[in-house]
């Protein structure tokens, strides 16, 4: 009886051990759960509106997205078309000065370069870079006005998920019906 009292004292002891072991293994495995879950809640959502106030100076949405490999596209676009919007209005400056120092000095040229063109040709010249300086002005706008609604669009596609399940899926399927008996078909699965 004292054996039979012991070797049940020892089993009970050694289920408890178990027990507590598992007890403290899933308390373990519960708390990294926890943890994990805690710093996705923490993380702060991804906003269109910050991404497009930021990029008011160009190129700040993009690197708030994370696509920082844009800013060389867009500030090689705004410098490029601000070069050529700033050769114009100079062009157009000059030609412009030419002709209304012509048409208030008797047609006397002003610049040396310009002496054997007539004054009809300075003006024509003058409304050419005009016209083209305010094409480029709008070209400029249109350029950052890009940066702006590029921003704004990718921010919103930031948590799109872009997975290789994204996709019809089709495979065999075995199904029991009493009725019928065993039928075979095609299953399929459309996933978002």
């Amino acid at each position: 009886m004292k054996r039979r009292k012991y070797s049940n004292w020892l089993f009970c002891k050694g289920v408890l051990a178990l027990l507590l072991m598992i007890a403290m293994f899933s308390c373990n495995l519960f708390g990294q759960d926890s943890i994990r879950r805690a710093s996705t809640i923490v993380e702060k959502p991804h906003s269109p509106n910050t991404a497009m106030l930021l990029s008011l100076i160009p190129g700040g949405g993009q690197i708030y997205n994370r696509q920082a490999w844009k800013l060389p596209i867009i500030y090689g676009a705004l410098g490029t078309v601000g070069y050529f919007t700033y050769s114009y209005y100079s062009d157009m400056k000059t030609f412009k000065d030419e002709y209304l120092y012509r048409v208030n000095h008797n047609g006397t040229p002003q610049l040396a370069e310009y002496a054997n063109r007539p004054t009809q040709n300075i003006y024509n010249l003058y409304e050419s870079y005009n016209r083209n300086f305010q094409l480029f002005v709008f070209i400029d706008i249109a350029v950052y006005a890009l940066n702006l609604l590029d921003a704004y669009v990718f921010a919103n596609l930031f948590d799109f998920d872009i997975d290789d399940n994204l996709a019809l899926q089709t495979f065999p399927s075995v199904q029991y019906r009493p009725d019928l008996g065993v039928s075979t078909g095609i299953n399929l699965t459309l996933r978002f």
